[in-house]
C-alpha cells in the first residue's frame, strides 16, 4: 500500500529541506574546510639561470625560453599551494613590462594581472580576502653587494631604497604591502643573496634557493626541472605554515627615503608640498600606511625614468 502525503504536507517537507541546504551552504559547519586563497608575485631576475639582459627583456636572445621558465616555477609554485589547500590563485606578472608570463600554460582557473601602472605595483590584487602571499624569481637589493642584478625597483635610477631607516629590498617592500592587509608572505624563491634578504628581514618564510650568485652578472645555476621542484615543496610547506607566520608590518607612520643615483630627480621631486630633499640626491616622504608608500613609489618610478641630467 503506497501512503501519499497531502499536498500541503508535501510543500512543508519541500520548503524544509531547502531551507536546511540553504543554510548549510550559508553557514558549514564548525571545522569544515574553508577556501584558502593565494597571491603570487612573480619576477624574473631570480628565476632559475637568469644572469643578464639577455633572458630578461624582449630584445634579449634567450627571453622567449625564460618566459617559459618564469611560467613553469608560477605553476610549481601553483601546484604547492594547491598541495597545501590552496582553492584560489591570483598572480601578478611584475617584471619588466608585466607582459612576461605565458598565459596559455597557465591554469585555467587562476587570475592574471599584467603590465602598468597599478597602484600597489609588484603586488597588486592583494586584499584581505587573501590567506597568504608567494614571491617567486626576486633579488637582491639595490644596497646590497652581493645578487644577480641586485636593484630596487629601478637599476637606473636608485642608489638606495629605505623604510623607517630600513634597508628595504623588492621583497620586503612586497612583504609590506602583504602586511598592510593582514597576508603573510610565506616563500620567497630566488638567488641565494635574494632569499636570505628576505628571510632576515621578513621573518622565517620558506625559501627555494635556484641559484648560487658570483656577481651581478653571474652564478651556479640548478637546472629547470630541479627548480620546479624546489619550489613546488617551498610553496607547499609555505601555505602549510601560513598560520604560523606574521604578517610583516613595520610601524606607522612610514618613513620613505629614496636616494638616487643622480641630483635631477631628487631636486624636481622636492618641488611637492610633501617631499623634503635630505640631501643632493635623497628624497623622504612620510605615508600613512603601505598603500600610500606603495602609490608614492609607482608615481616616481613612473615619472623620473624620463628625467635626465
Amino acid at each position: 500500500m503506497v501512503c501519499k502525503l497531502p499536498r500541503m504536507a508535501l510543500l512543508r517537507m519541500v520548503l524544509l529541506k531547502t531551507a536546511v541546504l540553504v543554510a548549510l551552504l550559508t553557514f558549514p559547519p564548525a571545522g569544515a574546510a574553508q577556501g584558502v586563497k593565494v597571491f603570487i608575485s612573480a619576477d624574473m631576475e631570480g628565476v632559475v639561470g637568469a644572469v643578464t639582459g639577455d633572458q630578461l627583456g624582449p630584445g634579449g636572445f634567450e627571453y622567449q625560453k625564460f618566459r617559459e621558465y618564469m611560467t613553469q616555477e608560477v605553476n610549481a609554485a601553483i601546484r604547492g599551494a594547491r598541495a597545501a589547500g590552496a582553492t584560489e590563485i591570483v598572480v601578478a606578472d611584475s617584471h619588466g613590462n608585466g607582459q612576461n608570463l605565458l598565459m596559455d600554460l597557465l591554469p585555467d582557473d587562476i587570475l592574471l594581472v599584467r603590465s602598468w601602472p597599478r597602484e600597489l605595483g609588484m603586488m597588486h590584487g592583494v586584499d584581505e580576502s587573501f590567506d597568504a602571499a608567494i614571491l617567486l624569481g626576486y633579488h637582491a637589493s639595490t644596497d646590497n653587494s652581493e645578487g644577480v642584478r641586485a636593484h630596487t625597483f629601478s637599476s637606473a635610477n636608485y642608489h638606495s631604497v629605505r623604510l623607517n631607516g630600513r634597508v628595504m629590498t623588492e621583497g620586503s617592500v612586497s612583504a609590506a604591502i602583504a602586511g598592510h592587509f593582514g597576508v603573510p608572505v610565506v616563500m620567497v624563491s630566488g638567488d641565494d643573496a635574494a632569499v636570505a634578504e628576505v628571510q632576515g628581514e621578513v621573518g622565517a618564510v620558506e625559501g627555494a634557493v635556484v641559484k648560487w650568485n658570483h656577481g651581478f652578472h653571474s652564478a651556479t645555476t640548478v637546472m629547470p626541472e630541479r627548480a620546479y621542484a624546489l619550489i613546488e615543496e617551498a610553496a607547499r610547506r609555505g601555505v602549510e605554515r601560513r598560520t604560523e607566520i606574521a604578517p610583516y608590518t613595520p610601524s606607522q607612520p612610514l618613513t620613505l627615503d629614496l636616494r638616487f643615483k643622480n641630483y635631477l630627480p631628487a631636486e624636481v621631486l622636492s618641488y611637492l608640498p610633501s617631499v623634503e630633499r635630505t640631501d643632493s640626491h635623497t628624497i623622504r616622504y612620510v605615508g600613512a600606511d603601505m598603500v600610500e608608500i606603495s602609490r608614492f613609489l609607482q608615481f616616481v618610478g613612473r615619472y623620473t625614468a624620463s628625467l635626465s641630467p
